[in-house]
């Protein structure tokens, strides 16, 4: 059985009562903790009990298998009667997992595998619970199934904003290249073989002990068949590739046989590559022109803009025909479009880089936002669309209100919306005539995305009470629907 295998039969859950048990017990063991990771963890996990006793205290009489109940039950060690686990708490124990994954420490993946279980055993058919079977099965390591979780996923849905396809293709070009790779250590060490079928453990370990004494004629077969061992035993990737990383470094301390040693080095790196971005069919994106921020201020200069919020007021305003009217059109992250209510034209579309809604879209112009420079690369390398976008902001255009703007958490502390750095980059730009703003409340109307993205919470990591603050400093006339900056 494999180390991933045994956490598994270890942390098995399926019961909603087992869960919840799970859930009050680990959030004890946070109490006092200075991790920042566990303390979002923990405040999710208190989030999840509160809900589950206050949906009692609204009621004189719970029903049996309410949620309180359950939850009381369910730390007391009772058993309970089967029920069907609701939408709310669904949602709840998707966010523990989510911060429990977050975390990555062996005590927090075991109480996700607990909650992935459950929520899997209680909806066959959960999107975002299959989304994150697989996440987890990636980080611990099982990429076959983690592969089978990314693929059911994906036959859920239609609308692949998160970037699953690419991650399936990346997983399956690494584990092709891996094993193309040990096949090539297996050709030019021929021995290994015999080493291949025992504990892979001790023989590494042999291997060692013999590179220690300058033995390298019996180290070599050892650890190569160590290596061999733990890839018939499909265990954790990360175990593997700690062991791959190290026989390569001892062979380039040795500096003999170069010819021998780059072809082995090149397929590991293009493994390792595959996993960490997938391949790029097209590195030009269909011949996209990268543009600066200089070059993008020349293309919106003296046209009229408007930008529309995902808001609840959007999709019942009937003003689609004045949406259009403008001379740029700006779209956000998971826009949806019903021509009657939002209009049918998108120019620019703002996007964050975290998922890939709409970014198959055709737009003039792509503006995606991140504030880490490589995640943001990644996604971009991942996410963009061959011939979706004639324009795609660079560098310059990464990060508006911390980049350009120079607002560093001192003075703005939450992390910009995309319509926060888009507004902010026009407002800085200045060059717009007309610069109004469709439909924003700031989310008091609830979200208007396209269906995939509806059951993305609205995030609290957001000032919305700022950001609109910011905005109502620079309007210059307020109706219901519409805020005018110019």
């Amino acid at each position: 059985m494999t180390t991933v295998q045994n956490r598994r039969a270890r942390a098995r859950g399926g019961e909603l009562d087992d869960c919840l048990r799970a859930c009050a017990v680990h959030s004890g063991k946070l109490v006092g903790s200075v991790d920042r990771r566990r303390s979002e963890l923990a405040e999710q996990l208190r989030k999840l009990l509160v809900m589950c006793t206050s949906r009692s205290a609204a009621a004189p009489a719970p029903a049996p298998g309410g949620a309180a109940a359950r939850l009381k039950r369910a730390v007391k060690g009772a058993p309970a009667p089967a029920s069907d686990l609701s939408n709310e708490m669904l949602d709840a124990l998707l966010a523990v997992a989510n911060k429990a994954l977050e975390c990555g420490y062996d005590d927090e993946l075991n109480l996700a595998l607990v909650i992935s279980d459950t929520v899997l055993e209680q909806r066959r058919n959960s999107r975002a619970g299959w989304r994150l079977r697989a996440r987890l099965l990636e980080v611990l390591g099982d990429e076959a199934e983690a592969v089978a979780a990314y693929e059911r996923y994906l036959s859920l849905t239609d609308d692949d904003g998160f970037g699953v396809g690419s991650k399936i293709a990346g997983l399956r070009a690494a584990g092709e290249k891996e094993q193309e790779l040990l096949a090539l250590l297996l050709r030019q060490c021929p021995r290994a073989e015999a080493f291949a079928r025992g504990p892979a453990t001790d023989v590494w370990a042999e291997g060692l002990a013999a590179h220690a004494v300058g033995d390298w004629t019996e180290a070599e077969p050892r650890m190569v068949g160590a290596l061999l061992a733990l890839a018939a035993g499909q265990e954790p990737v990360a175990d593997r590739q700690e062991l791959l990383s190290q026989y390569l470094e001892l062979r380039i301390a040795r500096g003999d046989g170069l010819p021998a040693l780059t072809e082995a080095l090149a397929l590991y790196a293009e493994q390792r590559r595959n996993r960490m971005r997938g391949p790029v069919a097209d590195p030009t994106v269909g011949g996209v022109k990268w543009i600066s921020l200089g070059e993008f201020r020349n293309l919106i200069a003296g046209k009229s803009v408007c930008l529309v919020a995902n808001s609840g007021r959007v999709g019942a305003s009937g003003l689609g025909a004045e949406i259009d009217a403008y001379d740029l059109v700006v779209r956000f992250n998971s826009y949806r479009i019903d021509p009657k209510h939002t209009g049918s034209r998108t120019d620019i579309h703002a996007t964050i880089h975290k998922h890939g809604f709409n970014w198959d879209q055709p737009v003039t112009t792509r503006l995606v936002f991140g504030g880490i420079s490589g995640d943001w690369k990644y996604s971009l390398r991942n996410r963009l669309v061959p011939g979706a976008q004639q324009f795609l902001g660079d560098e310059s255009l990464r990060w508006p209100v911390r980049n350009i703007g120079k607002l560093g958490a001192d003075v703005w502390s939450g992390i910009p919306t995309t319509g926060l750095n888009m507004l902010f980059l026009l407002d800085f730009l200045d060059v717009s005539p007309a610069l109004d703003l469709i439909g924003f409340d700031f989310y008091e109307s609830g979200a208007y995305r396209v269906p995939e993205a509806m059951k993305m919470p609205i995030t609290s990591v957001h000032e919305y009470t700022s950001e609109k603050e910011w905005v109502m400093q620079r309007a210059q006339r307020v109706t219901d629907m519409r805020i005018s900056l110019r």
